[in-house]
């Protein structure tokens, strides 16, 4: 047995130092590949990690009701002879949510998206995505917050001129110190800062969550907007 071993062993010695340019390039496919392997595994499980990621940001949890989808659609027309979304959708929904055992939701919560400036003195950040929405917003929100709060039920059905600020806007406006209970202008119209939120990240390296505020959904800057408009429900659980 031992003698058959040394004798194999002995074999391949000698057809590597008779053929070595051949064992080396074999040699050297076999770690090319395994390394090939190995860093697409990486990849792979890099990729899994970001997504996740961006998914936990927007709330894995909520189911997002809109009339336009997140995404280019060739069939246009057919989302544009949807019915328009209206806010008081979401006090229906909740009606049915909570006169429904045991139900899955929590709750319905509308939002308006549109874009504004917000400025600071001499500073100035254009094209913020700006959101409007009410004060049960926190339910569907995953978000932290750097400092500060969100605004309260008062603020939110009052229409107060509130806001919340992403990170990169609040570095923006204040680089030198904080925001909170200084006074910006959303489109030329004040708005009191109550918070910002903490650093979030991409949403699958498309959308900052750091570059948008958020205001009530009934402050004086979205009377009449429609731009966007959508509900987002909360469930129980992952």
């Amino acid at each position: 047995m031992f003698y058959e071993l040394a004798e194999a062993f002995r074999i391949a010695f000698s057809v590597i130092r008779a053929h070595k340019m051949r064992s080396v390039l074999t040699a050297l496919g076999v770690i090319i590949g395994i390394v090939a392997v190995t860093l697409m595994g990486s990849a792979i499980s890099g990729i899994e990690i970001g997504f996740e990621r961006s998914l936990s940001v927007i709330g894995d949890d909520i189911l997002y009701v809109e009339k336009w989808p997140w995404h280019h659609v060739d069939d246009w027309w057919n989302y544009r002879n949807r019915r328009r979304m209206e806010s008081r959708y979401a006090d229906e929904l909740k009606r049915i949510i909570h006169a429904t055992p045991n139900s899955q939701l929590v709750t319905a919560v509308p939002t308006i998206n549109t874009i504004r400036t917000i400025k600071y003195e001499d500073n100035e950040v254009r094209g913020v995505f700006t959101q409007g929405t009410t004060d049960e917003f926190l339910v569907t929100s995953t978000a932290a917050f750097k400092e500060g709060r969100f605004f309260t039920e008062a603020e939110s059905r009052g229409g107060h001129n509130v806001v919340v600020l992403g990170y990169d806007v609040a570095e923006v406006l204040f680089p030198n110190h904080s925001p909170l209970g200084s006074t910006v202008m959303v489109n030329d119209i004040p708005f009191r800062v109550v918070g910002v939120y903490a650093k979030q990240g991409t949403f699958l390296g498309l959308f900052s969550f750091d570059t948008y505020a958020v205001v009530p959904l009934n402050a004086n800057l979205l009377i009449g907007t429609r731009r966007g408009l959508g509900i987002g429900r909360g469930g129980r659980g992952g």
